[in-house]
Parts: C-alpha cells; structure tokens; sequence
C-alpha cells in the first residue's frame, strides 16, 4: 500500500524507481526496500506505456523544402454548409499561401462548377 501511495499518488505522477526510493526513505524502510521499489515499478502498467525507453524511435527528420516565392506553394480547402447570404453565397474558399501563411477567405456558391 505504501508503494502504491508514493508511485501513483496525483503529487508524484508515476516517478521512476530511483525517484520513489528517495522520496520513500525519508521516512520508510525495510529489508529489500530498492528491490521491491525496483519490481514494483517494473509491473507498473502506465509506466511501461509512457517511459521513453519503452517507445520506439523516432525516423529521421527530413526538412521540408523552402519556398522562394510567395504563392508557388497553396493549399486549398472549401468550407460549405453555411447559412445564404443576401448574395447567395453559402461556403467559403480558403486559400493558404504556405510559404507566408498568409489565408485568403473568398465568399462563393455552391452551385459553382470547377471547369
């Protein structure tokens, strides 16, 4: 129970093995006490999901390719089902300049064909 308490308490959030012995032997001891610690945090459950030597490693980071000029690469998406406009407009155009993030909002209908 003592262990439980000092490893899954909200006020130590799952410390590793080292950490819950000094914080337990402060006012704690017993015969075996690093080795039960020790086993106690190797079953632990959430620690083996969330501890970075129990991920895998992440690839290589590739940088993305810079732009030179404003425009040459966008991305595009359309917003629909709004409420009409006074002019019959009922979806938004966004268009995003990837290099300045720069966004431009463009009022159209859906009734629009893409020729």
């Amino acid at each position: 129970m003592i262990l439980e308490e000092a490893h899954k308490s909200s006020f130590s959030i799952h410390p590793g093995a080292t950490k819950t012995y000094q914080d337990l032997k402060r006012d704690y001891w017993w015969p075996g006490i690093k080795t039960e610690i020790a086993e106690f945090v190797v079953r632990c459950i959430i620690c083996q999901q969330v501890k970075i030597e129990h991920q895998r490693p992440a690839g290589l980071l590739e940088p993305l390719e810079i732009s030179q000029w404003k425009l040459k690469q966008i991305s595009m998406d359309f917003v629909g089902g709004l409420p009409r406009t006074q002019k019959g407009h009922d979806s938004i155009w966004v268009i995003v300049d990837r290099l300045t993030k720069l966004a431009h909002f463009l009022p159209v209908k859906s009734t629009y064909k893409i020729s």
